[in-house]
């Protein structure tokens, strides 16, 4: 068994990406706790790594060790983040940007963050398409229109409503 370090190195200087994975655990149990959605979905998955990504960019893991620690000015600033018609996904690319400048090259933590941000602008999700809804549609016997939708955007306000709840 190899001996156990606390500034995140083992002993052949493999870096754990603990900031990200506690950040990524708050984010899980923020949805569980909600309970918006199945855990085994990539609808989940896309709340998840949206909320983690945000938590993570503006410094909640080193706020919170756990969900129910979480300052209200802290939980106030993930609301306005998140909220519908925010510019959420500019603020994300800048601050990955950013992170980028300010991290050393390799930072195990920043390369779980920019998968996220891969896997959420890459990934489209089949989802209703909630413009195709007007005045009237809810009276007709028609079909539901559904169209691929970028998996940041039905993430987003997952996370958002999880938010809410916490």
């Amino acid at each position: 068994m190899r001996p156990e370090d606390t500034d995140g190195t083992g002993g052949n200087d493999l870096q754990v990406p603990m900031t990200w994975l506690s950040t990524e655990y708050l984010a899980d149990d923020l949805l569980r706790t909600g309970d918006l959605m199945e855990p085994t979905t990539l609808e989940f998955r896309a709340g998840r790594d949206a909320l983690a990504l945000t938590m993570f960019l503006c410094g909640v893991p080193r706020d919170a060790p756990a969900r129910r620690a979480l300052p209200g000015p802290r939980v106030d600033e993930l609301r306005s983040l998140t909220a519908y018609g925010c510019t959420w996904r500019a603020w994300i690319r800048e601050r990955l940007t950013e992170a980028g400048r300010n991290t050393e090259p390799g930072d195990p933590d920043l390369a779980l963050a920019r998968a996220a941000w891969r896997w959420l602008e890459e990934t489209e999700l089949l989802a209703a398409d909630l413009d195709a809804i007007g005045p009237g549609s809810w009276e007709t016997d028609s079909q539901e229109v559904r169209v691929w939708t970028p998996a940041w955007q039905l993430g987003l306000p997952l996370g958002h409503l999880a938010v809410h709840l916490c």
